[in-house]
């Protein structure tokens, strides 16, 4: 890999109304994606280990290369049109039926890709010029884990103060409101990924991307 492009990962996935927020970058930046809900809930779901009943679309397709021995090797999240991002989803092939190693490069929107190479332990990377525009969002992120913390904190010693109590404090419990993530960093969706369906997983309508506005004070 060379060095127009910069190794990234997915720092966090944060619910919104309606639809997520995927941080990506590494020690010196971060910036945000928004993605609809259905692809950022699976995301959510393989970040986190968490077994299905039934596999979703993602799964079929990872099972599906799976049974032709191939396997996502990368994702490039390559250019930024305006308001659009676009990306690269590199798949390599070998199998019994093939001498050589096939490797394949598809078009594809930047949540099915982080979706999938999320899926399959794949790197994901951002061109330098793509990462050279994104705005740093380093601190906004570090503010909305203080406040997970502060939260997890609050919920872990309300337990233990009512461990003899038996009913239900889920409702301590919440994870992250959009209310709470709008007041922290002054959240508002604007730049967005290629408006199709590509029966991948995302509706029609679905924009993904990223806008902050800056918090007043």
């Amino acid at each position: 890999m060379n060095n127009d492009v910069i190794e990234v990962q997915v720092r966090a996935v944060l619910p919104l109304e309606g639809s997520f927020a995927v941080f990506l970058g590494n020690e010196t930046k971060v910036f945000v994606i928004y993605i609809d809900e259905s692809v950022g809930t699976a995301i959510s779901m393989f970040m986190r280990g968490v077994s299905k009943e039934r596999p979703l679309t993602h799964d079929l397709v990872g099972h599906l290369l799976l049974a032709f021995g191939a396997r996502v090797e990368r994702v490039v999240i390559n250019n930024i049109n305006g308001s659009v991002f676009h990306a690269r989803l590199i798949i390599s092939a070998e199998n019994e039926l093939q001498t050589t190693r096939k490797v394949i490069e598809l078009d594809a929107r930047p949540s099915d890709s982080i979706a999938m190479a999320v899926q399959q332990s794949a790197p994901i990377f951002v061109a330098k010029t793509v990462w050279d525009t994104v705005e740093d969002v380093s601190g906004t992120l570090a503010q909305i884990e203080k406040k997970g913390l502060e939260v997890q904190q609050a919920a872990e010693e309300a337990a233990a103060e009512e461990d003899d109590d038996e009913e239900d404090d889920d409702d301590d419990i919440e994870e992250f409101s959009d209310e709470d993530i709008n007041t922290i960093a002054g959240l508002e969706p604007g730049k967005g990924d290629e408006e199709y369906d590509d029966g991948f997983g995302g509706d029609d309508d679905d924009e993904e991307g990223e806008e902050w506005k800056k918090a007043d004070g």
